[in-house]
């Protein structure tokens, strides 16, 4: 379809994890305060004191706390602020709901993170009248049934919808059409374009290059001498050009993934090692529970200026195996990283087959069988009592979630 009839919007929930802790304390009564109303952040333990900032109130906000700071600086900014625990079980459920009202109206949904989709209404027109007055039902819909705002961004491609739904929060609609390009995006600071990090920012500035507008009018060439081919990408990106279909999940494709874009920059490697062993933890389970076993598994690294790198590996043998997965992730990140800081992990596996084939390894063979008991075993614990009965020693205490609260998590299940 030709860009120009195409109809994309982009929903983003504000402010998720605190929206949807308030919307269930708000539907429960008993006098709870509705954190949205407040200085509240979701965080970590208050009594320990430790952990960070996962989302936050407006009026948190106004205080200068950030989304991803230490709890502890946040209370000195705030000394009244209140902290709510995070609820993992509570955001998958908010998210599949999120998702399945998405779908009764769009054509195409695509889930693009546990707390936001786009939606290709490429031909609604006729159904649902003007877009933009569309865009404000479905927002007061989510409202009144869900119970918490979102933001819609509306344009003809992801990226213009994506860059609409970031203006003005909370519980807004906004177009970035082609036309408005000029007088909206362009006189924006650059470092508000996707895929410019601060880094990136920076030496742009360095370069004379502060608005998205002057970035656009920066010769190509130029920007690829000084950012490789990741200047061309912010180039045609200042520019409002993107082609990337809005892309339905098949519910029939095998190849296993997880990923994790993470609220604060990883800089140590046990870190990213605990973030990859829980993306394992949930690939290991679903592929048990379907009956297949995979035998290539790849990983992928955003740094915190965007740049992208992966690595993958075909293995001897099939498996389903949570600690095989794991081991072989360890062993790809460490060719792949680079040392920058991380802003995003995946794992993903692929040609999986129902019926598991072996290479015997006369060392190995009895460890793995040992412990592809165990995994199922546990598995079957999870499966009566909830994923938390069983969880490794490592993500006790922890910040991070044994098995991994991102946009997978939430198709998962």
């Amino acid at each position: 379809m030709d860009e120009q009839n195409r109809l994309i919007f982009h929903i983003d929930v504000n402010s998720a994890f605190l929206s949807w802790e308030s919307a269930k304390r708000v539907k429960e009564g008993k006098g709870q305060q509705d954190l949205r109303q407040i200085a509240a952040v979701i965080g970590g333990s208050e009594e320990e004191r430790h952990g960070i900032v996962l989302a936050k109130s407006t009026k948190a906000k106004q205080y200068g706390i950030k989304t991803g700071e230490p709890l502890a600086q946040a209370r000195r900014k705030c000394p009244s602020l209140v902290i709510a625990p995070p609820d993992f079980p509570l955001y998958v459920e908010m998210s599949r709901k999120f998702i399945e009202l998405l779908r009764r109206y769009a054509p195409v949904v695509e889930q693009y993170s546990i707390d936001e989709a786009f939606c290709d209404m490429s031909g609604t027109k006729a159904l649902y009248g003007e877009p933009k007055d569309f865009a404000f039902r479905l927002k007061q819909q989510i409202y009144e049934e869900l119970g918490f705002t979102v933001n819609i961004g509306i344009s003809t491609n992801k990226l213009l919808a994506k860059m609409a739904s970031e203006f003005e929060k909370p519980d807004k609609v906004h177009t970035l059409f082609p036309n408005e390009i000029v007088g909206r995006l362009w006189p924006l600071p650059v470092n508000e374009l996707f895929f410019v990090g601060p880094s990136t920012a920076r030496k742009l500035k360095d370069l004379g290059i502060r608005t998205i507008g002057e970035l656009a009018e920066t010769d190509q060439t130029f920007l690829t001498t000084h950012f490789k081919k990741h200047g061309s990408v912010i180039w045609n990106y200042a520019n409002g050009f993107d082609s990337s279909p809005v892309v339905k999940e098949d519910p029939d494709n095998k190849g296993y993934s997880n990923s994790l874009t993470i609220q604060f920059d990883v800089t140590e490697r046990d870190t990213a090692c605990r973030i990859l062993l829980s993306l394992c933890e949930t690939i290991g389970t679903r592929l048990r529970k379907d009956g297949f076993y995979i035998s290539v598994v790849a990983i992928s690294i955003v740094d915190s200026e965007f740049h992208s790198s992966s690595r993958q590996m075909t293995l001897s043998d099939s498996t389903n195996i949570t600690e095989r997965i794991y081991q072989e992730a360890c062993v790809l990140f460490d060719h792949c990283w680079n040392h920058n800081p991380i802003r995003q992990l995946g794992v993903s596996t692929s040609h999986a087959v129902h019926s598991a084939y072996e290479q015997i390894h006369l060392f190995d063979s009895k460890k793995y069988d040992k412990l592809s008991r165990l995994n199922f075993a546990i598995d079957h614990i999870r499966s009566r009592y909830g994923e938390d009965a069983v969880q490794r020693a490592c993500f006790i205490g922890s910040e991070h979630t044994h098995m991994t609260q991102g946009m997978s998590r939430a198709k998962r299940l």
